[in-house]
């Protein structure tokens, strides 16, 4: 008994021991899925478990999970850190790379090594591996123009992922593939002039635009001018048809008339037969109702007369009897020539009643001439009719056609005419704002400059109108016959001494001297110049040498004097210069 007891105890130990032993391991006991697998380290060395389990000790063992799933890392590069093509152009880009732990002992491995966790935190590993991409999407953009990329997309994803892919092996990833999810222009305004390569994407993209937008201007102008020549031509077309369908519908009522007057003809024609057959009828049914009466009443004559004969005849036969023996021959002679006459009172019986029965048949057929000729007549009065009215609504509707047209081509060219006038107007309306624009330009550039140009811009007026102020100032001079300007000033010696004198300070040698020095300079200049006093004095009209020959021509010699001396006046107000005349004094001094 107390065996069993004890192998009973000491049974329940081990199936205790068992459970526990069952639970530490159940605890201890770490298990890889599809999605996940891991690396442990520590006791034992490396060891990865990509299906199946392994016991983890928690002092002995470390375990880095590693995640299969296929991971997707977007990069954006747009603005200023958009990448540069070939053609120098910027490209904006989203990129979608599909990586994952590359499912071989040796990718999970190297996962764990360098990678870690991170392949649990998409953006943990984007961040790592982002550099990478950007590199290789730069590499790959630098050896392709910005049309290639958007016409040969899949060669750039290509060449990205070749690029790639190499340098994610060394982390223990696959590339699975690249998505280009967005493509586009850097917006102009990412550019830096300053940089060489904007500068020369700057001036190609701005090239490229403004020739874009210059030919989409002519093809907007093109369809403009297109859409413009086809409503017209459509608008004349449709001007075309409603003036053929006018046309037809007219000359579709005209072949309508025409034809209802034809027939309306053809009727009353075919009335008139109608009626001509009838009373040709009538007047046959007459002449056969007359002729069988006048064949009755020939009969009734002949039967009258073969009655009267046969009475006559009998009594001439009794006549004859009576006297047959006395008067045999002269009767028979007597009865011969009654019998003669007999038969010739019946023949001319029988012409009378065949010639009335000629004349009756002559004047019949002349009543039927009569009115055949009559129907006739009436028929074609009536076909002129018709044909005159037919002709008359002819006229009528051509003039009303002629008329429509008329009217319709006057509305036209008035319509035509008030758009050019709104056009003319509009046109009018845009140059006076151009002009007053320009004006308004030259306004504002003029206020704009400075006072010195200002003062130029004035001296230059001044000089381009100086020549018409010169020649309005000189247009008096045109009636002075001519000018003589003689200088002498040795003549004046006292004012020269004077003025000498004032300037110098009386130290000028002219002024010194005693008076009969004075009086023999001023001899000998009186001298030098008398010839040119002689001369002076003979263009006025005087003599000098004596005093009586200045006497005659005194009062012409003043009035000319006076003449010049206004004249010159009047230069010298026009010159500016007016010279002063003290009272007293005359032109001659």
């Amino acid at each position: 008994m107390d065996s069993i007891i004890f192998w009973g105890v000491v049974g329940l130990a081990g199936v205790i021991g068992l459970c526990i032993i069952g639970l530490i391991f159940s605890r201890l006991y770490t298990r890889a899925s599809a999605e996940r697998a891991f690396v442990r380290t520590g006791l034992g060395g490396q060891k990865v478990i990509m299906s199946g389990g392994a016991i983890v000790l928690p002092v002995f063992h470390e375990i880095i999970p590693i995640n299969m799933n296929t991971l997707k890392l977007e990069v954006s590069r747009a603005s200023r850190d958009s990448l540069i093509t070939k053609d120098r152009m910027r490209v904006d880009v989203v990129v979608a790379f599909f990586v994952r732990v590359k499912p071989t002992v040796e990718g999970v491995s190297t996962a764990a090594q360098t990678l870690g966790q991170r392949t649990l935190a998409p953006e943990s590993l984007r961040a790592l591996v982002d550099d990478k991409f950007v590199d290789a999407l730069r590499s790959t953009a630098a050896q392709m123009s910005m049309q290639d990329l958007q016409d040969a997309r899949e060669q750039f994803v290509q060449g990205v992922q070749n690029t790639v892919a190499e340098d994610l092996t060394k982390n223990g990833l696959e590339l699975e593939s690249v998505s280009l999810t967005n493509f586009n222009q850097t917006s102009k305004e990412f550019f830096d002039p300053n940089n060489a390569f904007d500068a020369e994407g700057l001036t190609k993209l701005t090239q490229e635009t403004e020739r874009r937008r210059k030919e989409r201007n002519e093809v907007e102008q093109d369809t403009e001018v297109s859409v413009r020549e086809k409503n017209r031509d459509a608008l004349a077309k449709k001007l075309e048809i409603e003036q053929q369908e006018s046309f037809m519908k007219l000359e579709q009522e005209q072949q309508v008339k025409t034809r209802t007057a034809e027939q309306n003809a053809r009727i009353a024609s075919y009335e008139a037969e109608r009626r001509q057959e009838a009373e040709q009828s009538r007047i046959t049914a007459e002449r056969q109702v007359q002729e069988s009466e006048i064949q009755r009443e020939q009969a009734v004559r002949t039967r009258k007369v073969e009655a009267e004969r046969d009475v006559r005849v009998k009594e001439i036969e009794q006549q004859r009897v009576t006297q047959m023996a006395a008067i045999e021959q002269a009767k028979v002679t007597e009865i011969a020539e009654q019998e003669k006459a007999i038969v010739i009172a019946a023949k001319s019986e029988a012409q009378s009643q065949a010639q009335g029965r000629a004349n009756e048949a002559l004047a019949e057929a002349v009543k039927a001439e009569q009115m055949v000729e009559t129907t006739r007549r009436t028929a074609e009065a009536d076909r002129a009719k018709q044909v005159a009215l037919i002709e008359a609504a002819q006229e009528a509707e051509t003039q009303a056609v002629h008329v429509t047209t008329q009217a319709r081509a006057e509305r036209e060219a008035a319509q035509m005419q008030a758009t050019a006038i709104v056009e003319l107007a509009e046109a009018a309306r845009k140059k006076g704002l151009a002009e007053a624009e320009a004006q308004r330009a030259l306004n504002d550039a003029i206020n704009a400059l400075s006072s010195d140009q200002t003062s130029l811009k004035f001296k230059l007026a001044l000089l381009q109108a100086l020549p018409g102020v010169i020649q309005q100032s000189v247009e008096p001079m045109k009636a002075i016959d001519g000018i003589k300007i003689i200088q002498v000033d040795g003549l004046n010696r006292g004012g020269a001494a004077a003025t000498g004198d004032a300037g110098n300070g009386g130290g000028n040698g002219n002024g010194n001297g005693n008076l009969a020095e004075q009086a023999m300079s001023a001899a000998l200049s009186y001298r030098a110049h008398a010839p040119l006093i002689d001369s002076l004095l003979k263009e006025v009209g005087l003599a000098g040498g004596s005093l009586q020959g200045l006497v005659p021509g005194l009062a012409a010699a003043q009035s000319h004097t006076d003449d010049a001396q206004v004249l010159a006046l009047k230069h010298a107000s026009h010159a500016g210069n007016a010279p002063k005349i003290e009272p007293g004094s005359n032109a001659s001094n």
